[in-house]
């Protein structure tokens, strides 16, 4: 959020646009494409605007139906019925793992996906939708890594592998945030696609 001072001054970063939508409608998308159409949000102090796009805007809607503007008023109504949204407030901001952990009560004991707004993953690359089928097939905790060139890991987590008999699929031995290159296990930095173990 801070490198886009002063937009996200009192916009929240998630709700930026990328061409006509909020950062965060892709991420919904994303997962209602992978077959998630439960979708809970964790947010945080000046993040209402995130549930107020995902929410019914009866006056608005009002006013386009009056226009018979019927292409803007199923755009307006697209992101409402996109998925069952729910939300949880973090109260204080104590990184990732507490906002996961905010979770805990949604999720109960099933596999649960997490999707970080940070990274936008082109709508045509089925990636959440192949990590599901590798956390089917093997359980655990599924991490989706990107290969970066070496000069670059220091800005990321970066993820210790060992190659599998899967050509796209890689066993995780540790994780390492943001090491330096000259110790870097890898070039495979952790983006922000989990599906998780409960």
């Amino acid at each position: 959020g801070t490198r886009f001072l002063p937009a996200t001054k009192a916009t929240p970063k998630e709700m930026l646009p990328v061409v006509d939508k909020p950062a965060i409608q892709y991420v919904v998308e994303e997962a209602v494409s992978a077959g998630l159409d439960d979708v809970l949000m964790i947010t945080g102090r000046n993040k209402r605007p995130l549930e107020d796009h995902f929410d019914r805007n009866y006056e608005l809607e009002s006013a386009l139906q009056k226009k018979g503007d019927a292409s803007r008023l199923a755009k307006v109504q697209e992101s409402s019925d996109l998925a069952t949204m729910h939300y949880v407030r973090q109260g204080d901001p104590r990184g990732l793992g507490h906002a996961v952990l905010c979770a805990a009560p949604h999720v109960g004991h099933e596999p649960f996906a997490v999707l970080l707004g940070d990274d936008l993953i082109d709508p045509r690359d089925p990636l959440l939708q192949r990590m599901i089928e590798i956390q089917e097939q093997h359980g655990g905790s599924v991490i989706a890594l990107m290969e970066v060139a070496p000069e670059q890991i220091h800005l990321y987590g970066c993820a210790a592998v060992e190659a599998t008999a899967e050509g796209d699929v890689v066993r995780i031995s540790g994780l390492v945030e943001k090491p330096d290159p000259a110790d870097a296990p890898s070039n495979y930095a952790i983006i922000g696609r989990y599906v998780l173990d409960p």
